[in-house]
């Protein structure tokens, strides 16, 4: 019997145990609730929508464009309210502010330049020099109407580096004649100088052969 007694108690003690901790989150239950209105008032509730609205804002505003995110924010200040002016005040205003950034462009680029070394970089100025002699014409001379100058024409025969064939071109050429000696039907000789003219930048030498 003593067996059976000590049998029933064991089994009866996890079934109290339970209850006792059952009714013990009960009992403080209660206390623990009591705070819950306190600490979820209507107020901050209603404060934390705009902030979620204005996350959302700034999501949409990242994947636009740099422009169109300063023109948003400009939108956003607040307007500067200016009396009425006339087309004469606007354009004089517009003046005055042009005249102050050039102003400041001006003395930028100065100190630039003072600040800059000479020389501190770049090609420098290739020298013109004359190598090899100067070149040298034959021709017949076509016009002498003009005073101190003649017309000279040139042909010139080639042959063609990739098709085989003769190639055959004339130009005219204007030189100076100091003595009028050359007259139309002359072959001479004429070499490259200084430009005396707009069109003239030949020199008689001699007169090869006289015209019949």
């Amino acid at each position: 019997m003593a067996e059976e007694e000590t049998e029933e108690e064991k089994v009866e003690e996890p079934e109290e145990a339970p209850q006792q901790e059952e009714a013990a989150p009960a009992e403080e239950s209660p206390e623990a609730e009591a705070p819950a209105p306190e600490e979820a008032p209507e107020s901050d509730a209603g404060g934390d929508a705009p902030a979620a609205a204005d996350g959302d804002a700034g999501a949409e505003d990242e994947g636009a464009s740099w422009k169109a995110a300063k023109r948003l924010e400009k939108s956003r200040q607040p307007a500067e309210t200016r009396p009425e002016r006339s087309p004469e005040e606007r354009q004089q205003e517009r003046d005055s502010r042009r005249a102050t950034l050039s102003k400041a462009r001006r003395s930028r680029r100065a100190k630039a330049r003072a600040g800059k070394p000479a020389g501190n970089g770049g090609t420098p100025p290739a020298e013109r020099t004359r190598t090899g002699q100067p070149k040298e014409r034959q021709g017949t001379v076509v016009s002498d109407k003009a005073d101190k100058t003649i017309t000279v024409q040139i042909d010139t025969a080639r042959r063609h580096p990739v098709y085989e064939k003769i190639v055959r071109q004339t130009h005219k050429i204007h030189a100076h004649d100091e003595r009028n000696e050359a007259s139309e039907g002359d072959v001479v000789r004429v070499i490259e100088t200084r430009k005396l003219s707009r069109t003239k930048h030949w020199r008689l030498i001699e007169i090869v052969e006289k015209a019949r």
